[in-house]
């Protein structure tokens, strides 16, 4: 995508003016909302289909979380990322945001790198989704297997195994985008080493990708291999991923947490069992990930 549709929502004006100032040199078309009501106008009737919201929390007239429940109850707009920025940063109000539907946060007042650092990890999630939504829809038939396993080492192959396994599973596009999640946390957590901690810099920064190809040529990284178990009965099937990196206590990362709510990262696992499976399982010392994915009798 050559340019991606934002739609800013905030009552004050220096606050558009600045957020317009910070992202100008992106690849955004930018329009602007006084409120919520007005924002909500514009979703229903512009012929502008938006890629992102950045919404204010606090304002009159409707304020951003009534706003978020309107959009994250109609279909057409369920979808869309919301960025929220608020003063308000309490746990209890990140907790009803993210039952609302939002899970990225700044808040004010913050950094242009920060506002740059969010909106490029929300945009590059909402093109990996797209682009898994278009390879499953054109998916051939599965092969006629009920158990395998497969070796992966670089994000590529995450990304391809993702597609190709998720076309054994009743919904395509909800399982790859679970699977890619878990694969990629085994080749960058667990292989690669790279904390969360790490992460987070690397992605404010625009440099994860670039990082994990830069470890995967390093001696100490590069013989390392995860790998993906297959099992399908008649019941569900079930993925079991493995990695050869030193483990992590997976168990905060199971569910949304307030307390990152303010990071360019750390939602996956808990997005990859809303999204695609009934349940996921951390064993040992955190290395290895059992998935499944039930299969429902017509």
């Amino acid at each position: 995508m050559s340019r991606w549709n934002l739609l800013i929502v905030d009552d004050e004006p220096l606050n558009l003016e600045i957020i317009q100032e910070f992202l100008e040199d992106g690849p955004y078309h930018m329009q602007m909302a006084e409120n919520g009501a007005i924002a909500w106008e514009m979703l229903n009737h512009s012929e502008t289909t938006f890629d992102l919201v950045i919404l204010d929390r606090m304002m009159p007239v409707m304020d951003g979380m009534e706003l978020l429940r309107h959009m994250k109850a109609e279909p057409r707009f369920a979808d869309i990322p919301v960025i929220m920025q608020t003063a308000a940063s309490s746990s209890e109000q990140i907790r009803e945001g993210m039952a609302a539907g939002c899970y990225y946060y700044l808040t004010k007042p913050y950094k242009s790198t920060a506002l740059i650092g969010v909106v490029h990890a929300v945009l590059e999630e909402q093109r990996a989704k797209r682009q898994l939504t278009e390879e499953t829809r054109i998916l051939p038939e599965p092969p006629a297997i009920s158990n395998a396993e497969y070796v992966f080492t670089t994000l590529e192959q995450a990304h391809k195994l993702s597609v190709m396994l998720a076309a054994t599973c009743p919904e395509p596009a909800l399982a790859a985008m679970g699977l890619i999640e878990l694969l990629i946390n085994a080749v960058e957590h667990g292989n690669l080493g790279i904390s969360y901690a790490e992460k987070t810099r690397l992605k404010q920064e625009d440099q994860w990708q670039s990082e994990v190809e830069r470890r995967l040529q390093l001696p100490e990284y590069r013989d390392k291999k995860a790998t993906v178990q297959f099992n399908r009965n008649e019941h569900e099937v079930v993925f079991t991923i493995t990695d050869e990196g030193t483990g992590f206590d997976a168990g905060q990362y199971l569910e949304f947490d307030p307390a990152r709510a303010f990071d360019p990262n750390g939602r996956g696992i808990a997005m990859a069992g809303k999204l695609a499976f009934s349940r996921i399982e951390y064993r040992g010392k955190g290395n290895q990930v059992i998935a499944t994915i039930p299969i429902k009798k017509t």
